[in-house]
């Protein structure tokens, strides 16, 4: 199967959610969520994710992560991340029990496709303390894309993670997953650069981005939003509508997009130092905001 056709698989199968332009929306990939070691490559913005996740939940915005949210090709058990990272996922816990959380799998957590994985290791926790098994995400789905429908423009926005432009990524990802934990996960630790990855591969990356354009431009410029290659795009109206909300995993700071009063923006959350010499964290308005109505094609 090419890369369009598991594009447009995606986008028939995708879970559908109506928005309007009260609706206020956050965009995260690829955080990675490990488990607190040196090869973690989350735990270095742990606190700013931290922070700004705090901030949505209070404004009430939906969080949707898209894809590569926690790290399951290092880390075996999912028990170890909940563990490393419990102050997060008691966060989106909230975010699920007030029906404002949509996780669609990326390749790194693949696994997440098979609901009897899900119901096995995401529902419930065992909780040390009190040696019972408590609620985590009950009854939980994760589905390959989310599709969101604007109640009066009809204007559709189509969310995947965007490996499915990568074949080792998506076909082949059990053997790239092996790779990474018998082979690259040590040697990250060190310092050398995993090349299955097309966010540490810039050839890749080209070729990634290539194809999901290819496939924007033969279904009428779909407004679309992907993660996987960490690289953010914020595209003019008028241009090929490719977003990319970046990742969760650059060096001292995390890049997303936002959806609110029918405006997209792409922001940044990074640490800064005031004027006294304290260290602060803050967002940052990278591009936008700018009407979705503009990227409406006809």
């Amino acid at each position: 199967m090419s890369s369009q056709k598991r594009f447009s698989r995606a986008y028939k199968e995708a879970k559908r959610i109506s928005f309007n332009d009260d609706s206020k929306l956050v965009f995260f990939s690829d955080c990675h969520r490990g488990d607190n070691s040196f090869a973690d490559d989350f735990a270095n913005n742990k606190n700013v994710y931290f922070h700004a996740l705090k901030h949505y939940y209070k404004e009430g915005f939906t969080y949707c992560e898209l894809g590569d949210g926690t790290e399951l090709w290092e880390n075996i058990e999912f028990d170890t991340i909940l563990r490393a990272h419990k102050n997060v996922f008691e966060l989106l816990k909230a975010f699920y029990l007030e029906n404002r959380l949509h996780i669609v799998y990326g390749n790194h957590d693949m696994v997440l496709r098979d609901q009897s994985y899900v119901k096995k290791h995401i529902y419930t926790y065992f909780d040390h303390r009190t040696g019972k098994d408590l609620p985590l995400f009950p009854s939980i789905q994760f589905p390959e894309a989310l599709v969101l429908a604007h109640e009066i423009s009809k204007q559709e926005i189509f969310c995947v993670h965007g490996h499915q432009a990568d074949f080792m990524n998506y076909v082949g990802w059990r053997i790239n997953r092996f790779l990474v934990r018998i082979l690259w996960k040590p040697l990250q630790i060190v310092g050398i650069a995993d090349p299955t990855s097309p966010a540490k591969n810039y050839k890749e990356l080209i070729k990634v981005e290539r194809r999901t354009k290819k496939w924007i431009v033969n279904n009428n410029n779909l407004l679309t939003i992907t993660g996987h290659t960490h690289r953010p795009r914020f595209p003019e109206p008028g241009d090929i509508a490719y977003f990319n909300d970046g990742s969760c995993v650059h060096p001292r700071s995390i890049t997303g997009l936002e959806i609110e009063r029918g405006n997209i923006s792409l922001i940044k959350w990074d640490i800064a130092t005031t004027n006294e010499g304290f260290l602060k964290i803050e967002r940052v308005l990278l591009e936008g905001p700018t009407p979705l109505k503009d990227y409406i094609t006809t």
